[in-house]
């Protein structure tokens, strides 16, 4: 619990790293935005790092990445509409949908190897 737990906050301040001067900062350059973009970042990495470490002890390193990709879109999904004012179309959810059956395959069949 506490992996998704650092895994969901991390995925937060990377978001708002990647996405956030969308919004806040659109009209700066981009040696400005990069800068605070990286400071952003800097806290993601203080999360994700330990998030992996403390996982890896229940989880491999596939099952990991699986399932910090599909904590990013769920987090993405609810900045874009909370934040950018963007709505989710057909489309996009069902390619959410299909990204959840990869989650299911990928824990569902067997244990994962002992690191």
């Amino acid at each position: 619990m506490a992996t998704i737990f650092l895994l969901t906050l991390s995925n937060v301040f990377m978001t708002f790293a990647w996405y956030g001067h969308l919004k806040y900062l659109h009209d700066k350059p981009l040696w400005i935005v990069v800068p605070i973009a990286w400071g952003i970042a800097f806290f993601e990495y203080c999360l994700m790092v330990p998030a992996n470490r403390i996982g890896y002890a229940h989880y491999s390193g596939y099952q990991l990445k699986i399932m910090q990709e599909v904590i990013t879109l769920v987090v993405f999904v609810a900045f874009a509409w909370l934040v950018l004012g963007e709505k989710l179309r057909w489309n996009y959810a069902v390619s959410l949908l299909f990204i959840l059956l990869a989650v299911i395959f990928a824990f569902a069949f067997g244990q994962p190897a002992a690191a």
